[in-house]
């Protein structure tokens, strides 16, 4: 149960006490979860000496810019920041609200909060040596970034892990931060393949001085999304009932990817009665119908059922093919696109500024999220919420490639206008299945073959998931490690004016 990051006692204390001197030497104050849940709870200290670091550069303080609320000049935003798509964009009456992913530090995505939930508690329950340790970050997209970035930052070794067919940004930006060139390691194929990444980490944990951080499988990416991106995606809701007080939370959608930023459904289930709608790519339906293939989606993960994806308390599943979000990662991004949108349709040139803010992956939960306001005859008072993980920045490669295939390098207004009306006002609520409880079952069961059969999960632990209870357990573990989080820090010793 270890290696699922379930601990939340010291397991080691010799391998605790050189966590302990070793970033002691690093200058390294860790924050706690709810400190990041709440970054307005950080001491005035830390902002203090947050103002003059950079939130790209490699400073230990970064580690408190680890979250939704950062304003995208060095300081805290009252909420975090977010696009409302209007009718006119989407088709549909229901406000669509896209919290943006960008304005996290150094990765400018918001899977440098997942790595951090999966690294952090096992270095204060003395599991990650960070003077011997590496770090292995499995990752179909920007998870493994996120991993290199928090490692160089406590001074240990990260290896990232990712198909060998990703965007060319995600290796430029690799190349910039790892350590060594042997610390990228290519697996075979693109985002479809995930069995690849496996495999691969299977030879890596046969060295004992690597530890796996499996995104899929552990619980500190679950829990670090259900306490910290759940309330900040609800503080984006308040902020809009704030201006339109009748307005409901009607539905939340995330991409499948790892199962991590689900969670937050979880919790905003639990506060406003949203709905949980998981997407993935019709190119490889595995949730919705046990499909397989490749597409273009990157950064959500598929062929398989993530350990901590919570199946039972998900209500849609929703595919969409890559053909939406690539065509809309062009519309949004070219010259023509934009001259479309503001003299066909008289978008504000704030609504156009925010559109490079999305992501393949986003594009795609926008996408799904009007299918499902489609669906679900959603009113202007009935709001969808759904995250955008990274930017626009990460694709110029995948747009280059989009451009020449589809569009034969002369994209232009009248092909702006065919996106336009094909992928936002043409879709359609096909490929998406309301989930009876004998549906549920259907996807929980799906996940036996991976987790028990190939990775070895005890299959009392597998199926103990399958209960609401379950999940509700987890939930004190995020106090007792900022119980501990707290204790380690007080054990370095390290002021916030010393981590520079």
């Amino acid at each position: 149960m270890a290696t699922l990051g379930l601990e939340s006692t010291i397991q080691d204390p010799a391998v605790l006490a050189r966590a302990v001197k070793h970033l002691a030497q690093a200058r390294v104050v860790l924050p706690t979860f709810s400190e990041l849940a709440q970054p307005s709870a950080i001491s005035p200290a830390v902002h203090q000496a947050l103002s003059g670091v950079d939130p790209d550069g490699r400073s230990p303080l970064n580690l408190f810019r680890v979250h939704w609320y950062n304003d995208g000049r060095g300081g805290i935003a009252s909420e975090p920041a977010y696009l409302r798509l209007p009718p006119e964009l989407t088709g549909v009456q229901a406000p669509i609200l896209v919290a943006l992913g960008r304005t996290f530090p150094m990765i400018h995505a918001h899977k440098v909060l997942a790595a951090y939930g999966c690294l952090v508690p096992r270095i204060v329950t003395g599991q990650f040596d960070p003077t011997n340790h590496r770090a292995v970050w499995p990752s179909t997209g920007n998870y493994c970034r996120g991993g290199i970035a928090i490692s160089r930052i406590l001074g240990c070794r990260g290896v990232a892990v990712l198909p060998e067919g990703m965007s060319r940004e995600r290796f430029d930006w690799l190349d910039r931060w790892v350590e060594s060139a042997d610390d990228i390691v290519r697996t075979p194929g693109s985002e479809s393949n995930v069995k690849e990444i496996y495999d691969c980490c299977a030879e890596l944990d046969r060295q004992a001085e690597n530890i796996i951080f499996n995104q899929f499988c552990e619980y500190g990416n679950y829990l670090i999304h259900w306490r910290c991106t759940g309330p900040a995606l609800g503080q984006v809701f308040e902020h809009e009932r704030g201006k339109q007080p009748d307005l409901q939370l009607a539905a939340y959608v995330s991409a499948t990817g790892s199962g991590g930023t689900l969670a937050a459904g979880d919790y905003l289930k639990d506060t406003y009665g949203a709905a949980i709608a998981a997407a993935e790519a019709l190119e490889c339906p595995t949730l919705l119908a046990n499909g397989y293939g490749e597409h273009n989606i990157q950064g959500i993960g598929d062929k398989h059922v993530p350990l901590i994806h919570n199946v039972m308390n998900t209500d849609f599943v929703v595919a969409l093919s890559d053909r939406v979000s690539d065509g809309l990662g062009v519309l949004f991004n070219h010259p023509a696109g934009h001259a479309y949108l503001r003299e066909r349709h008289g978008f504000s040139p704030e609504l156009l500024a925010g559109l490079p803010a999305l992501g393949l992956s986003s594009l795609a939960n926008i996408a799904v999220a009007i299918k499902l306001a489609r669906y679900l005859n959603l009113g202007p008072d009935q709001a969808v919420i759904t995250v955008a993980t990274d930017s626009a920045a990460m694709y110029a490669s995948e747009r280059e490639r989009t451009l020449t295939e589809r569009f034969g390098d002369n994209f232009d207004q009248l092909h702006a206008a065919e996106v336009f009306g094909e992928h936002l006002r043409g879709l359609s609520t096909d490929n998406l299945q309301q989930l009876r409880h004998s549906d549920r079952n259907r996807v929980f069961n799906l996940g036996y073959y991976t987790w028990v059969e190939q990775q070895g999960v005890d299959l009392e632990a597998f199926e103990a998931r399958r209960s609401q209870a379950f999940w509700h357990q987890l939930r004190p573990l995020v106090d007792a490690w900022d119980g501990l989080i707290r204790e380690f820090n007080a054990k370095t010793g390290v002021r916030p004016s010393d981590a520079t």
